[in-house]
């Protein structure tokens, strides 16, 4: 038998063979592995997305499963950590750009910084995660997940940089039916739900154990049935008021640089047109683009029109607008968000004004600020970057900050101007709630990003908002969608893309606080405390472990 010397040693030919035989096989195993874990990450950005993109968001309750696969199949070694950071990484940036796509049409700058920080803030919790399950008893990986995603969803909600747009239990709101009972948990007891129901459902799959895939059907289908019992055995209250919504149907663009006159000439018809026995008239964000003087906006010729048009009707409704207003300060009392000119310290704010019939006004100052149009967040490290604030008419750069919600009051009715990005946020939009408002307002100018999923998100997103407070809503747009919502989540009247007109609906009032309206975003408070505790957990485990292995 002849052999071959190879680097020293003898190898004999049927070595050679199975060698070579070798060699293609472990060439083509690599890319199967590879194309299994790139259609895993497909599928869990898909899976995350449908929520947000005008599909049903029960698909999140198994959009963590091909993650988590991924993540299981590498072992505790410091290459394989990056290389499901590198997975992670690409789900939650398919993740982003699937459903916030759309903010490209107002700024380029914007899909690119939510996109950083929204996947940053993923990251944090997933490797968290991860790096504890490799090391750790799974059950302490697994509340470290639910824990950790949470909380960085809450300071999403809550820091400097805010736009919790994919909490994930914001992805039902085209399922209102299937979460009514946010109103004892908010929208992170929907994150809740859908994190432990992933990784009940991943633990049922890897282990095919019976009762593991009946536990995980529990969870998953239980908190639905719930929801369709609530929804349907569900009174509203009998006590309600007329609204009326106005879409003016102004572009957003060319509104702060037109022609004002023709477009007060325009609010004023439709106001005309509303019935006269109506408690509220709600217009959109800046519908009034000329800057009030706050100390005498009674005074504005705007005002002085709408208020006599209501005398004229005979009418005893609260018109309730969306303007710019703005404020000077002597020195030594000006705010930090205060600017300066020649005259002294002054603040510019984007406000809703409430105009009764004798003229009377009162003022609410818009708290929860669009990042990078209407506040800068950090302003003395990131002043610089000044040359990349989104102008998106009217007012721009940091405006003035209102210090909490306020209502307004029509007889015995009082009722919750929430502006615009407001409705986002679960607990501040609460704030009305608790202030006594029985109905809410939504006023809104979300026409800038074209006819997109955009606006149509931030409508629907007002059905959770309509849940957890159990508030009927009326909205009106500047364009985009203009209507009604019920306590429960469902649509009533509505005037969709690029239409002009009125609607007016009965809207419940509802005086009774929810159990989250009472205790806000507790579940996402709580998970702060847990995720601390179970990482100085996981500390002391690793130390007495590394003790252990040295004695």
């Amino acid at each position: 038998m002849r052999h071959t010397k190879t680097l020293g040693r003898t190898v004999s030919p049927q070595v050679l063979r199975l060698t070579d035989r070798a060699v293609p096989a472990a060439q083509t195993v690599k890319p199967s592995s590879m194309s299994r874990k790139l259609t895993a990450v497909f599928l869990s950005a898909l899976l995350l997305s449908l929520g947000w993109l005008g599909f049903s968001g029960l698909t999140l309750s198994v959009a963590f499963v091909p993650l988590l696969w991924i993540s299981s199949s590498y072992d505790d070694s410091r290459r394989s950590w990056w290389k499901v950071f590198g997975w992670a990484l690409l789900t939650f940036v398919l993740w982003n750009a699937a459903t916030i796509w759309w903010i490209w049409n107002a700024t380029w700058v914007g899909p690119f910084a939510a996109t950083l920080v929204s996947t940053t803030l993923n990251m944090i919790a997933f490797m968290l995660f991860h790096t504890v399950s490799k090391k750790a008893p799974k059950a302490l990986a697994y509340t470290i997940l639910v824990a950790a995603w949470i909380t960085t969803e809450y300071w999403y909600t809550t820091g400097e940089f805010s736009f919790p747009w994919l909490i994930l239990g914001n992805g039902f709101s085209e399922s209102a039916w299937a979460v009514q009972w946010y109103e004892y948990t908010g929208v992170f007891g929907g994150s809740l739900w859908v994190l432990v129901t992933n990784i009940l459902v991943f633990e049922a799959w890897r282990s095919r154990k019976r009762s593991a895939a009946v536990k995980a059907a529990l969870v998953a289908t239980v908190p639905t049935m719930v929801s369709a019992a609530i929804y349907f055995t569900y009174k509203p209250s009998e006590r309600s008021m007329r609204v009326t919504v106005i879409q003016p149907n102004v572009d957003c663009y060319d509104k702060f640089h037109g022609d004002i006159a023709r477009q007060e000439r325009n609010l004023l018809e439709l106001i005309a047109e509303a019935p006269a026995d109506v408690r509220f008239i709600a217009m959109p964000e800046t519908a009034l683009t000329n800057y009030l003087y706050e100390p005498s906006v009674t005074a504005a010729p705007i005002v002085d029109s709408i208020a006599s048009l209501l005398r004229a009707k005979g009418s005893d409704a609260i018109v309730v607008s969306g303007a710019n207003t703005w404020r000077r300060y002597d020195d030594g009392t000006q705010t930090e968000t205060a600017r300066r000119n020649e005259y002294g310290y002054y603040d510019l704010f984007n406000s809703a004004i409430a105009v009764s019939s004798d003229g009377e006004v009162d003022i609410y100052h818009k708290s929860r600020l669009v990042i990078g149009v209407e506040k800068t967040p950090l302003p003395k490290l990131f002043e610089w970057l000044e040359f990349l604030v989104i102008d998106l008419g009217g007012t721009v750069g940091q405006l003035g900050v209102g210090t909490h919600p306020e209502v307004f009051s029509s007889g015995n009715v009082k009722a919750g101007p929430s502006i615009c990005y407001e409705a986002i946020y679960g607990d501040f939009y609460g704030g009305f709630v608790r202030r006594g408002a029985e109905a809410m307002l939504v006023i809104s100018n979300d026409g800038w990003w074209g006819d997109t999923p955009g606006y149509k998100r931030l409508f629907a997103f007002c059905r959770l908002r309509a849940i957890e407070h159990r508030r009927a809503i009326a909205r009106s747009a500047n364009t985009g969608i203009s209507g009604f919502i019920s306590e429960r989540g469902d649509d009533g009247q509505r005037l969709g893309w690029d239409r002009r007109g009125i609607l007016t609906d009965e809207v419940t009032l509802n005086a009774r606080l929810t159990f989250y309206t009472r205790y806000g975003d507790y579940i996402a408070r709580i998970s702060q405390y847990l995720t601390l505790l179970c990482v100085l957990y996981f500390i002391a485990y690793r130390v007495k472990r590394k003790n252990y292995l040295v004695k």
